[in-house]
């Protein structure tokens, strides 16, 4: 496996991109794009060979893409109360699609993906209070889509239709430490995509160099719809609360940009 540093790094990218189109190594696998970065570099997946690795990470993704990727699991406080199965699902959610197939037939789900631009068809989102250093999660009644309004009466009956009291929230300080660890400098390649029949062709044609994440850009990111708050949960299991992000929206997370020209 080759080694760099980041200046050869960098005039290795470089000339890939020089290269313009370059086909798909790897036909059929949903990761081609890096894979193929990866075989260019002479490199192994997830590992980058280069001084202070730890602290870096190479990342690349189809330009313009706004499908989601996971960046860490963190259940919401106050942590004691077991938030999501304790009381999002039996007092907020409703019957599983599958109740009764798959699962028991009293089996409930809790599935919600949130930000903090718009509110979802039952009335969740993900709200601000900077004064506070927190990210909450909120409720309105009055914004419930008029087809879920069987659900929404029963919640009415089982714990009212006001704001969720307490409150489920994740402080500034834990969010900071939390992706800090996930979100190291990046070197940051987009690839245009072109199909030719049956054959896929890669352009890594922007390079990115991200320095310094900066909890500052991720809550603007939660505001703006670039990351979000994605609940899982039914009654026999609870898959985790994920902080989600739109590929694309990767460098807004960052203090530092230098694009590669």
């Amino acid at each position: 496996m080759k080694t760099y540093t980041k200046e050869s790094l960098i005039a290795a990218l470089k000339d890939i991109k020089n290269r313009g189109w370059i086909p798909n190594a790897r036909p059929g696998n949903v990761g081609g794009i890096g894979n193929t970065l990866e075989d260019l570099l002479g490199i192994q997946e997830n590992n980058l060979p280069i001084p202070n690795a730890a602290e870096w990470e190479l990342k690349c993704q189809r330009a313009e893409t706004a499908s989601l990727t996971t960046l860490f699991h963190m259940e919401p406080s106050p942590r004691a109360l077991k938030f999501v199965p304790n009381i999002l699902l039996p007092k907020y959610g409703w019957k599983h699609e599958l109740a009764g197939i798959r699962y028991p037939d009293n089996e409930m789900s809790f599935r919600q993906t949130i930000h903090g631009l718009e509110r979802s068809d039952r009335g969740f989102m993900v709200e601000i209070d900077k004064g506070n250093r927190k990210v909450l999660i909120s409720f309105d009644s009055s914004k419930v889509d008029s087809r879920h309004a069987d659900w929404l009466e029963s919640v009415k009956n089982r714990v009212g239709l006001g704001e969720l009291n307490p409150q489920p929230y994740w402080g500034f300080d834990d969010l900071n430490h939390k992706a800090g660890t996930k979100l190291l400098n990046t070197f940051y390649v987009q690839a245009e995509v072109m199909k030719d029949g049956e054959k896929e062709f890669f352009h890594y044609n922007r390079i990115l160099i991200l320095k310094g994440f900066s909890v500052d850009n991720f809550v603007k990111a939660l505001i703006e719809g670039n990351v979000l708050v994605d609940f899982d949960a039914r009654t026999g299991h609870n898959h985790g609360t994920k902080f989600r992000l739109r590929q694309n929206a990767r460098p807004k997370l960052y203090s530092n940009i230098q694009e590669v020209v």
